[in-house]
């Protein structure tokens, strides 16, 4: 099943999609409507007849508890750097101010001059869960998005500490569904490909089938530190293409259109703005 939250006179709404039709789940976003234990089966009870086109759609879950992100986890880009494989997950975080939705503006801060894109499959919780087991954490899996975690490079190196830079207000698409794993190729550890492209050119491409810590592992491991709640999302890393490391370094400039998309899970347009334009 695919649900997404969307926009409405007053104020959002969780649906659930098929094909060209929706219905409302009685529930003010995906977040909400997961925080429900017996939300697969209202799901299921009931039957889209809405027009979908035209609809504004806002982040998938709008207020997630948490945000975790996970660093250098696409097993050939961090080969071709010459790294080593990592024994653990690299793990910062993001709060929801950043989100924005699958086709709204990106905010360009007037504080930086160098705001990169970076392509990524998000996990979506859809069950409390402690210390899980594979099990467990295959059953807290509700499905997967599309995120861009837009990063701010010069604020990202300031310190050791990558924070500052992932989190900055009205810079992160999400959406436009979340996508249960039964629909998915490879179900709740989905091959998936996942692209990228700025102003038409494509300058990420990649299988999620190449992380090294898959969906499944970064719940075990995320849950082990902290209770993980329904509507929590986990967003999985980037391959490489991203704009720091090319030479010269490329970032986005006001109006550049940046598209983000995974076979499946549907598709990011969103065109960058300066902030105070």
């Amino acid at each position: 099943m695919k649900l997404a939250t969307l926009r409405t006179a007053e104020g959002t709404r969780a649906i659930l999609v098929e094909g060209e039709r929706y219905a409302e789940l009685g529930a003010r976003d995906v977040g909400a409507f997961l925080a429900q234990e017996d939300w697969r089966a209202q799901a299921e009870a009931v039957r889209p007849e809405r027009r979908l086109a035209g609809a504004g759609l806002a982040p998938v879950v709008p207020r997630p508890g948490k945000i975790l992100c996970v660093g250098l986890n696409y097993r050939n880009h961090i080969l071709e750097m010459g790294r080593e494989l990592p024994k653990y997950p690299t793990l910062f975080a993001k709060y929801p101010e950043a989100l924005v939705g699958p086709a709204d503006p990106i905010a360009l801060p007037p504080e930086s001059d160098a705001v990169d894109w970076e392509a990524e499959l998000a996990v979506i919780i859809g069950a409390t869960v402690r210390r899980a087991s594979e099990a467990e954490a295959e059953a807290a899996i509700a499905g997967f998005s599309v995120l861009n975690d837009v990063t701010t490079r010069d604020w990202q190196y300031r310190t050791p500490m990558w924070l500052q830079g992932k989190t900055f207000e009205g810079t992160t698409p999400f959406g436009p569904y979340l996508v249960t794993p039964d629909e998915l190729p490879g179900g709740t550890t989905p091959a998936l490909a996942l692209s990228c492209s700025v102003d038409g050119e494509q300058v990420q491409k990649a299988g999620t089938d190449d992380l090294v810590f898959n969906p499944v592992e970064l719940v075990r491991y995320a849950s082990t530190i902290l209770t993980l709640r329904p509507g929590d999302v986990i967003a999985t890393g980037t391959p490489g293409g991203v704009g720091h490391a090319r030479k010269p370094p490329r970032y986005l400039s006001d109006g550049a259109v940046l598209v983000t998309e995974i076979s499946g899970l549907g598709r990011l347009e969103n065109v960058a703005r300066d902030e105070h334009a």
